[in-house]
């Protein structure tokens, strides 16, 4: 019969064993580091990591243990990596940013430029994080407010990236891809659609409802409702609320806010007809400006990863090694790439934090296409 006590035992000491070679491995890693600090050497070496994981895969003497030893050590690695990425952090190895740190944000004079029209929730984000005297003025797609502040024609633009009920705005996060442009700031805003029609008009009289495809989305409920009405999407739920205006037809309704309803002289037909009572949609203000508030707390960065085994899991490693709070993940795919993905993923921290510059130091080295969305 085995003892099992006695095995217990044998293993608690082989655990000994491994863990007196692992801080001996690290300080190894450290005097690596000392010498990459003055030679400038790059601290990642795929080519050599990826021989040494193949030869040492190939001495074990099972399928099994040949994964498990390939895995063990591409997390010893990994660790390795993020220490010397601390080491070079704390020995002052500096490397350039572009990002600037200031005291505050510049809002006075400033112009701003949001998607839809007067009455919008994106208006209400306006004039809630700017004041309601800001110069400001609208556009017609996500993308046009992008290029207004490329061009300089405005300081900043509005735009809608999450929903509480729907989820992610998706053409937000690509266009944040595709301009260099930085997040400088967020704005929560309750969305508490209603039902609009012309004055005049009762529920028994809608055919059509129009609405942005969210607002459509956030009061799906109340819509299976009425599957007699015809629903239409348009691009923002303040356009709706206007052509529904400008028509004057009592078989047209609109969801959209109360306040879009009153600047367009609309009748509330039905009130709470959103899904989720805590709904709220999360508005990010853009600059083509790289600054950040220095005690911004919130990070945004994208990147994209090889599909292979493991690269997820190594990227993620980076905030857990440096002690920072991951918010939020979502992944875009690829265009182009097949069953590649872009990855955002939001974090707790500053710019000007050592933890921060030591993960993104990391993420640079192993992922491709790092890009630091924004510090807000």
């Amino acid at each position: 019969m085995l003892d099992l006590l006695k095995i217990r035992g044998q293993i608690d000491g082989i655990d000994d064993e491994i863990l007196r070679l692992f801080e001996e491995r690290m300080q190894l890693c450290s005097d690596v580091a000392e010498f990459k600090i003055q030679t400038g050497k790059a601290v990642f070496d795929k080519d050599r990591e990826l021989e040494k994981l193949k030869a040492l895969g190939e001495k074990a003497g099972s399928d099994f243990t040949s994964h498990g030893i390939r895995e063990l050590f591409q997390q010893i690695m990994a660790m390795s990596r993020k220490l010397q990425y601390q080491l070079l952090e704390k020995n002052a190895v500096e490397e350039d940013t572009p990002y600037i740190p200031v005291k505050a944000l510049d809002t006075e004079d400033v112009t701003v430029v949001f998607q839809g029209v007067e009455g919008a929730y994106s208006f209400a984000a306006m004039n809630t994080f700017f004041g309601s005297s800001v110069k400001n003025y609208h556009v017609a797609k996500f993308r046009d407010a992008m290029e207004e502040i490329k061009k300089g024609n405005a300081e900043y633009a509005v735009l809608p990236i999450e929903n509480s009920t729907a989820g992610i705005v998706q053409d937000i996060y690509d266009l944040l891809t595709v301009y260099d442009h930085f997040i400088v700031g967020e704005q929560i805003i309750p969305c508490q659609h209603v039902l609009l029609g012309v004055p005049g008009a009762g529920l028994e009289d809608i055919g059509t409802v129009y609405s942005h495809p969210q607002g459509l989305m956030q009061c799906r409920e109340f819509l299976n409702e009425h599957k007699e009405w015809k629903q239409v999407t348009l691009d923002n739920t303040a356009v709706s609320a206007k052509k529904v205006s400008e028509d004057q037809d009592k078989t047209q309704a609109a969801i959209a806010s109360e306040s879009a309803g009153e600047f367009y002289g609309l009748s509330v037909l039905k009130r709470n007809i959103f899904s989720n009572q805590n709904n709220s949609t999360r508005f990010i203000i853009v600059s083509k400006e790289k600054k950040y508030r220095k005690d911004a707390r919130k990070i945004s960065v994208s990147y994209e990863l090889p599909h292979e085994s493991g690269s997820l899991y190594n990227s993620l490693s980076h905030f857990i090694y440096n002690g920072l709070n991951m918010t939020k993940i979502e992944s875009r795919p690829i265009p182009g790439r097949n069953w590649e993905y872009r990855f955002f993923v939001d974090f707790e921290g500053n710019l000007g934090d050592s933890a921060v510059k030591n993960a993104i130091r990391g993420l640079s080295a192993e992922a491709s296409q790092l890009r630091v969305l924004g510090n807000y």
